[in-house]
This record gives C-alpha cells, sequence and structure tokens, in this order.
C-alpha cells in the first residue's frame, strides 16, 4: 500500500516539528502555569493542532493492517477525535453552567459546515490545480460513496428534529448514535476499494516490519490521546474567556477558531489526496468525516451532558436553533449535490458562496434566509436526481452498492 517512501531524515525531521508544536501544551498543562487567554488559545490551540496531526500519522499507518472503506472510516473518526474532545467537554460542563450549552451548539455547528463549506470546495480546487495540462474532469467519486452518501441523507433528515423541538434529545441521541453503529458494520461489510498509496511520514512509517510498525502506531495513538487530553479542556476554556479579552463574540470563537484548529490536519491531508488527482479517496475521507460529526458527535452530546448532570436532552436556545437549522440545511445541500457521483466547479462555488455568506451579512434573518436557500436548493437537486437518491438509500439496504 505505500508509495514513495518518504526519506528517513525527512520523517524525523517532520515528527521533530509536530513534538514542538506540541510541547508548550504539554509542559504549560504539566506545570500548571497560568497564561493569559489569547496565549492560552495559541499554546493550546497549536497542541490541538499537533495532537490531530498525530493521530492523523497512525491512523494512515493502521491502513497498513486494515485495507478498504473501514480503514477510511476509522481514519475519518480518529482524525477529529480532537473536535470531539472540545466538544463533549462544552457539553459535560453546560450541566453546571448552563451558557456553555450554546458552545456545544457552536463547536459542533461550525465544525460541520466548515467541512463543507471550505473542505469540499478546498477538494474541487486542489483538483482542478493539481490536473495542470491533463485533459480536464471534474471530481469523481466511486459507487462505494453511496453508502456514505446514504447515511447523510438519513442523519440530515433526523437532524431537523433538533431545531423542531429546541434540543438535542435522548431519541435523537440514540437514533445518531444507531445511524453511525449501522453505518460502521455496514463498510465493514462491504469491504469496498482498498485505498491507494500512503504518502508523506505514514508512508515511512508504513515500511517498517509489522511488529515495529505495529508497535510505532500503538505509540503514535497513545501520545495523539495524551496530547488532547492536556489541550483539549484549556483550548476550549481559552476560547470562551479570550473573547471579553479581545472583544470578539465568544459563541464565533467557539464556533470557527475551534474546528479550524481541529480539523486543518484533515482538510490538508484532502487537499494533498485531491492535488495528487486521489479525488475519491480526498472527498471519501471528508464524506467519512461528515457522517460521523454529523451521527456519533451529535449524538454524545446528550450524553456527555447528562454525565456532568443534566438531563438526558441538551437543550437550544434561539440562535442555536438557527444554527442548527442552517447545519442541517446546508448538509441536504451539499447531499444533494453529490449524489450523483460527480462534484461539479460551478457546485463547489456556490456552497463555499452560501458559506462565506454569513461572515459578510451576520444577522439572525440572513441564517435563517440563507437555510431556506440551502433547502430549496438541495430539494430541487434531489428531484432531478430522484433516482441517484435512491440508488444512495439504496446502498444502506443492500449487501453491495450498485450502479444499476
Amino acid at each position: 500500500m505505500s508509495g514513495e517512501t518518504l526519506p528517513v531524515r525527512v520523517a524525523i525531521i517532520r515528527g521533530l516539528l509536530v513534538l514542538a508544536l506540541a510541547a508548550p501544551a504539554l509542559v504549560v498543562r504539566l506545570s500548571g502555569l497560568s497564561l493569559p487567554a489569547p496565549a492560552q488559545i495559541a499554546v493550546f490551540g497549536a497542541g490541538v493542532l499537533a495532537a490531530a496531526v498525530v493521530l492523523m500519522w497512525a491512523s494512515e499507518t493502521a491502513r497498513a493492517d486494515i485495507s478498504g472503506a473501514l480503514a477510511l472510516a476509522l481514519l475519518a473518526l480518529i482524525a477529529v477525535l480532537p473536535e470531539y474532545a472540545v466538544d463533549l467537554y462544552y457539553a459535560y460542563t453546560a450541566a453546571s453552567r448552563p451558557e456553555y450549552a450554546a458552545y456545544t451548539a457552536a463547536n459542533m455547528t461550525g465544525a460541520n459546515r466548515l467541512l463543507v463549506g471550505v473542505g469540499w470546495a478546498l477538494v474541487v480546487l486542489a483538483f482542478a490545480l493539481g490536473q495542470k495540462r491533463r485533459p480536464a474532469r471534474e471530481v469523481r467519486l466511486t459507487d462505494h460513496h453511496r453508502i456514505e452518501l446514504g447515511f447523510l441523507c438519513l442523519a440530515a433528515l433526523a437532524a431537523f428534529l433538533m431545531p423542531l423541538t429546541a434540543s438535542i434529545s435522548w431519541y435523537v441521541s440514540i437514533l445518531m448514535v444507531a445511524l453511525y453503529v449501522w453505518y460502521i458494520v455496514k463498510i465493514a461489510r462491504c469491504g469496498g476499494e482498498d485505498l491507494e498509496k500512503l504518502t508523506g511520514v505514514p508512508s515511512r512509517l508504513a515500511a517498517l516490519p509489522r511488529g515495529p510498525r505495529r508497535a510505532v502506531t500503538a505509540g503514535a495513538f497513545l501520545l495523539g490521546a495524551l496530547i488532547v487530553f492536556a489541550s483539549a479542556e484549556p483550548f476550549a476554556e481559552a476560547l470562551v474567556s479570550a473573547g471579553a479579552t479581545l472583544g470578539v463574540d465568544r459563541f464565533l470563537l467557539v464556533q470557527w477558531l475551534g474546528p479550524l484548529a481541529s480539523e486543518a490536519p484533515e482538510l490538508i491531508v484532502a487537499v494533498v489526496f485531491a492535488w495528487r488527482l486521489r479525488d475519491g479517496d480526498a472527498m471519501g475521507a471528508l464524506l467519512s468525516s461528515k457522517v460521523n460529526q454529523w451521527t456519533l458527535l451529535v449524538g454524545t452530546l446528550p450524553l456527555a451532558y447528562r454525565a456532568g448532570g443534566g438531563e438526558w436532552s441538551l437543550p437550544l436556545d434561539s440562535r442555536q436553533v438557527e444554527e442548527v437549522f442552517l447545519t442541517a440545511s446546508q448538509t441536504v445541500l451539499g447531499v444533494a449535490m453529490l449524489v450523483d457521483l460527480v462534484f461539479r466547479r460551478v457546485e463547489a462555488a456556490l456552497l463555499f458562496t452560501l458559506f462565506a455568506v454569513q461572515f459578510v451579512l451576520p444577522d439572525e434573518r440572513v441564517r435563517l434566509w440563507l437555510s431556506v436557500v440551502y433547502l430549496v436548493l438541495g430539494v430541487a437537486f434531489l428531484v432531478r436526481r430522484r433516482r441517484d437518491l435512491g440508488l444512495a438509500l439504496g446502498a444502506v439496504i443492500r449487501k453491495y452498492p450498485h450502479a444499476d
């Protein structure tokens, strides 16, 4: 599975750079040193970023021993563990500090919208630039990706229960977690296509003999988990407290800066895949990430809230209801654009433009109108591509997804 193996010296240098990125967070956390909120964001944000890189390397290296679509799904899950850690901390704390419920929704919706509005569009841009003198073509997915699209259809439908009930209720939690478990079981049984060649540091690690490779992979997982444990809580707190210090809306800091740090490595890997014309791998990784964030992450938030001493349902205020409704609506359009397994440049440009509008016009009414635009366009796409929608939903049930 390995491609061009990275030279040992280069792999060591990259590893040392990531350790240097994580070191300040570990030192500050272990020493108990107190830092101003902006400095704390920088130090522990770097720790979250480093953890995401280490976990990404470990999970990619594990592909040498786990092949197929299951490996890609596990990669997508592990890559966003720092995001989970931050958001679950907010949900847990919200039980004793109710204002943190808003930050829970902010972080979750920001991560999801960033992934679709920016991540998917970046893949199309990188793929277009990577083609150079080759005959230009659009980004294409494989038949196997209908599984992810089918589950996203179901999750998108279930997600509208949240704004309707102004909460992430216990039954939504059960439904979302069940969808994710069903998804994992489904792709594990279906197998799927082997992923293409490894690159970068994972290519060097995968070239090791089986015993040392597995030991290094396990060590990398443990190191990534340690960095997450040291960085997630202080980073989450710093995002909240820095709002007052910097004069910035706390909700916006939590919604966009946190997910940007935790998801940057995954987006970079997807862009590199696309640049190397591995458009199926690039979109497959981001699709798997979207499935686990829109099912498992959403489903575990009420559990964390309950563990912190709250009720079984996590309440949402009016702004959070708007944000969740907007995110669910964006998901509908995103799925509708991909359901025919072709992601066109004009579609990527439209997704990015609609994503950017919320920053140019941050008014509450604009968010509501944006939601309507997402839904109308999404339904229009799905009506035109209803046969493809049927194939995607059928892929959830059938043993193997077929195009005919």
